[in-house]
């Protein structure tokens, strides 16, 4: 009879089973279970009390001690310390804590008290920091993993990795000789592999993906006696070729996926007869995959995401009679406008039960050819250019279980065949154009646990409680943005109801928070933003203990306010959104681990509460377009090293910026325009490396023009109009200041003297015309870190946006495109001349100048600004002519030169024929059309008599040339001198009646 297990053990296990919680959030994965609750606290007679029979324990039949521990998968929290009873476990062999989520714990020194250990497994366990030396003194070790451990810590967004630097992967190496199993997958190591590595002849598996290697991986560790599995996927650093492979090779699979790895693949790779699965996806081999890869017959798995080679895809996969997995994914650039049936070679293996021909941008319809695949149970072709309906036939692979055919161009209605695919568990339509109402046979689909249907044009009203009584095992739901009503009849989820992890219903005329929400423990992920829901947020909503929501989306609804007040957001939610309502009251205050709060459009009043600056790891926050007020808390320039967006704009804030923005800063952009800020702009802003949009107009602010920002490399947009800057801006110390700047408005202030000519040949972005490719300037709000929202919810961008003078009139940009470069100097004291250097930036769409004290004239060389839409010199003292030049700006719309001194001849021609009178109102010296005043001789520019005057001598040259060689020719040309003659006099005064056109308004 075994004996029981000892004491000192018992005591220890149930001493770690006090200090470490079973967390239920951990659990919702049906593999998890928490088998420490099995083990029992009283007695130590019976079998359930005898710790060699619990859950996970293993005991030496012989001794009693505890020889084996396998707490993976067991839903435990809390952290593991150096005093830690397990610790005490000194006969262990085989010990295993993989995937719990611990409170990240470094792996503690006293791990060498279990120096009997043959298995170590403490992968997905959240432990970070450098691998303690300690851990090399296990020298019975046979397997080691210590892989997935990189992780965002929650909350604080803050990434924690485990590293094996001091000691390093050399000395890990050196020390356990016997490892037969190493897992290092996601340490950093940030290293080269060491040579010794392939004197390790008894190793049969090494993994070492994603760890930061660097240098060149040796060719005989491809060739140790034993291994069978060698995985270096995500090391870019690391370079490399693949040898000459013998028959004799063990090796089953090899995956060099986003590596370094260069160079031809040998056709030898053939010899691998035992390979089981190959990637070699996204990595630098060129030449064409070798055709001997058909002769891989054990082959199941094959992976050439981003296919690279030259040639098609060899004919020869076709005879890979086992291959089950293929992936061809994200090789746009090989298949880009080739129709789907150009693949149906895919057709000849049979066996597949997955295939991923998604980012391709195949054209065509569904193909039929994948009828001849019965066995797949995963199809992906998203992100594609598939046209026409869903084929009906397609729902005859009835193994299916993973069906996405989102992002493409899909008609017609959702075929009622998809009752067929009865395995079904995720189906993603979302982003096509499908009509009609969702069928009713998808309720039928009972394994179904992901469904997306968003942004497509499906019609018709939904009842709600289908999902909840027909679809027990859905978890993820997204209807958001069609043309549905979801009818939720009060609906009340009961206790056989789906637990969901994600919910969009965006855009689907729901008017009131959804019931059944109340008991929806598990859910993550909420999306109720663009409906009609009024009243208040329920307090068991956003503050309730029961709920573990990640990312809440309230916007472009009709909400008025809380429940209760001073609200709290829920401590682990990440994004909050809660744009666009009727919300008034106090602004509610972030929680600590707040990654988006954007709560902008809305009635908030009150003060921004100084507990805002322990929310430090915002990323985004947008409080703009309320009627908060007073004083701005100065932790808003350093609170966060992670804040990228910061927009306060448009509410009723006073006294100074804050004025220490700390160096490192992630700010991207920020808007506090519309307040009545006052002081000086911080000379911090400097510090702010990163930034692309600043906007501080429409404030009190005294201080002269803010050079020190020329240093912002990226800064693309500054608008400092509207305050009460003053002084001269002197000439940029470098060649090199504000060179991606494309909008510069400084309007309305009190700059003097002259024009700053020298800024405008460094403004290098402006000189860009015709941007390659349209794009808007935007930063990418990320809805959490937490995996769970990343697999469940699509990156939304959070767009900038600015309201500046354009084309006469205060124009709102929603978007701000690359395409637009404008410059706004008006409203100011600027004096002399307008300087040529301006004449440079071709890219130039909106130039206004007006409202300054400028003189001279109107440099001709302006008419190099060929995307100039809107030139506005107006209300200045400058005098001549209008440069004829400026006829060839043919995209100008707006053209405003009055209240000057300008004289003599309007251009004729082109846009300028489009021109009212407005646009050269209290020119006294002007005449010509649009104007009802007539030139004289007098008043023709001199630069046309000069023309007229070479044209004349030049043509009449051409006539003597005409008498020397042929009198014929000469007399044509001398007559169409005459005839071109003629017509110039007749348009200079207006002798000829030319059709009136649109014309400039104010």
């Amino acid at each position: 009879m075994q004996p029981l297990c000892h004491d000192d053990e018992h005591s220890a296990l149930l001493k770690f089973k006090q200090s470490h919680p079973i967390d239920k959030y951990n659990c919702y994965d049906p593999s998890v279970y928490p088998k420490v609750e099995s083990w029992k606290m009283e007695g130590r007679n019976s079998s359930s009390t005898d710790c060699c029979s619990w859950d996970g324990v293993k005991c030496d039949e012989q001794t009693g001690h505890v020889t084996s521990l396998d707490l993976s998968s067991s839903c435990l929290s809390g952290s593991i310390n150096s005093t830690s009873s397990l610790f005490h476990l000194v006969h262990l062999q085989w010990f295993s804590l993989a995937n719990n989520k611990f409170d990240f714990f470094e792996i503690p020194a006293t791990i060498n008290n279990l120096s009997r250990l043959s298995h170590l497994n403490l992968s997905y366990s959240y432990i970070y920091g450098q691998i303690p030396p300690q851990l090399l003194d296990l020298h019975n070790l046979v397997s080691l993993d210590l892989s997935k451990n990189a992780f965002i810590r929650v909350p604080g967004n803050q990434k924690r990795y485990l590293e094996l630097r001091e000691p390093s992967l050399q000395n890990l190496v050196e020390k356990l000789t016997n490892l037969e199993v190493l897992n290092l997958d996601k340490v950093h190591i940030s290293s080269p592999i060491p040579h010794i590595l392939a004197n390790l002849s008894s190793l049969t598996y090494l993994s070492l993906q994603r760890c930061r290697l660097q240098g060149e991986f040796s060719n005989k560790i491809f060739q140790l006696p034993n291994l069978s599995v060698l995985q270096l996927n995500g090391n870019s650093n690391l370079t490399g070729y693949l040898p000459e492979f013998e028959r004799s090779s063990p090796l089953t699979v090899l995956a060099v996926r986003e590596c370094g790895f260069y160079g031809t693949i040998p056709s030898s790779l053939g010899n691998l007869t035992k390979l089981v699965s190959l990637d070699v996806s996204f990595t630098s081999f060129s030449g064409e995959l070798p055709i001997s890869i058909g002769n891989l017959a054990s082959l199941k798995g094959l992976c050439l995401q981003g296919y690279n080679f030259s040639g098609q895809i060899s004919s020869s996969l076709g005879n890979l009679t086992q291959l089950d997995y293929l992936d061809i994914s994200h090789s746009h650039n090989k298949f880009s406008g080739q129709n789907s049936s150009s693949l149906s070679w895919i057709a000849n293996n049979t066996k597949l039960k997955f295939l991923d021909l998604s980012d391709l941008n195949l054209v065509g319809e569904i193909p039929l050819w994948l009828m001849n695949l019965t066995q797949l149970t995963y199809l992906n072709m998203s992100q594609n250019q598939l046209t026409g309906p869903i084929p009906s036939c397609l729902m005859n692979i009835n193994r299916l279980s993973f069906l996405h055919l989102q992002s493409n161009q899909l008609t017609r209605n959702i075929p009622s065949e998809i009752s067929n695919l009865t395995r079904l568990v995720d189906l993603d339509l979302s982003s096509n154009s499908l009509q009609g109402p969702i069928p009713i046979n998808i309720f039928q689909l009972k394994n179904l646990q992901t469904l997306k249907l968003r942004s497509n044009n499906l019609n018709g009203t939904v009842e709600f409680g289908m999902f909840l009584s027909q679809l027990k095992s859905l978890q993820i739901l997204f209807l958001s943005s069609n043309n549905l009503s979801v009818f939720m009849n009060n609906t009340v989820a009961n206790t056989s109801s789906p637990k969901f992890i994600s919910i969009g219903l965006r855009s689907c005329n729901l008017s009131n928070v959804p019931n059944f929400l109340r008991n929806q423990d598990w859910l993550r992920v909420l999306d109720l933003s663009s409906n009609s829901i009024t009243g208040k947020i329920p307090e068991w909503f956003v503050n309730n203990s029961v709920f573990n929501l990640k990312y809440l989306n309230l916007s472009h609804n009709l909400f008025t306010g809380f429940d209760q007040h001073p609200i709290v957001l829920l401590q682990d939610l990440f994004t909050f959104d809660l744009r666009f309502n009727k919300l008034q009251g106090p602004l509610p205050i972030p929680s600590m681990s707040m990654s988006e709060y954007l709560v902008s459009n809305n009635q908030l009043t009150g003060e921004i509460s100084p507990l805002i600056c322990n929310s430090e790891h915002l990323y985004a926050l947008d409080l703009s377009n309320n009627n908060l007020g007073g004083v701005l808390p100065k932790c808003l320039a350093n609170f966060s090293d992670a804040l990228s967006i910061l927009a306060l704009q448009s509410n009723k804030f006073h006294g100074s910026i804050p004025q220490t923005f700390m160096n490192g800063n992630n700010l991207k952009m920020i808007d506090l325009s519309n307040n009545q800020l006052q002081g000086r702009i911080p000379r911090s802003l400097g510090n702010c490396t990163k930034l692309e949009y600043l906007h501080l107009g429409n404030n009190q602010i005294i201080d002269i023009f803010p050079s020190w920002l020329g240093n912002l490399l990226e800064l693309k947009v500054l608008i400092l109009k509207s305050n009460r800057l003053h002084g001269v801006i002197k000439e940029p110390e470098t060649n090199f200041e504000f060179p991606e700047l494309q909008v510069i408005d400084l309007s309305h202030n009190m700059f003097r003297g002259e024009l700053p000519a020298k800024h405008f040949q460094s403004w290098n972005a402006m000189k860009i015309v015709n941007r390659s490719h349209l794009s808007y300037m935007h930063d990418e709000i990320q809805p959490t870190r937490s995996y769970v929202v990343y697999a469940f919810y699509d990156i939304s961008d959070y767009a900038y946006s600015m309201t500046i003078s354009n084309k006469g009139i205060e124009l709102n940009y929603g978007k701000i495109s690359n395409m637009l470069n404008s410059i706004i100097l008006s409203g100011n004291k600027f004096e002399g001349e307008i300087p040529e250097s301006i004449a440079s930036l071709r890219g130039l769409n909106n130039l206004n100048l007006s409202h300054n004290n400028l003189e001279g004239h109107i440099p001709s060389c302006l008419g190099n600004l060929t995307a100039l839409e809107s030139l506005d010199l107006s209300s200045n003292r400058l005098s001549g002519n209008i440069p004829q030049q400026l006829v060839e700006i043919t995209s100008l719309e707006v053209f405003n030169v009055s209240y000057n001194h300008l004289t003599g001849l309007i251009p004729q021609g082109k846009q300028f024929d489009t021109f009212e009178n407005n646009s050269y109102h209290e020119n006294l010296g002007l005449c010509g059309k649009p104007l009802s005043k007539h030139c004289e001789k007098s008043e023709l520019p001199k630069k046309g008599d000069e023309d007229l005057e070479s044209t004349f001598v030049f043509d009449w040259k051409i006539v003597l040339i005409g008498f020397a060689s042929g009198l014929i020719v000469g007399v044509a040309l001398g007559q169409e001198f005459y005839r071109r003659k003629h017509e110039w006099l007749v348009k200079i005064f207006g002798m000829q009646s030319m059709k009136r056109k649109r014309g400039h308004k104010n």
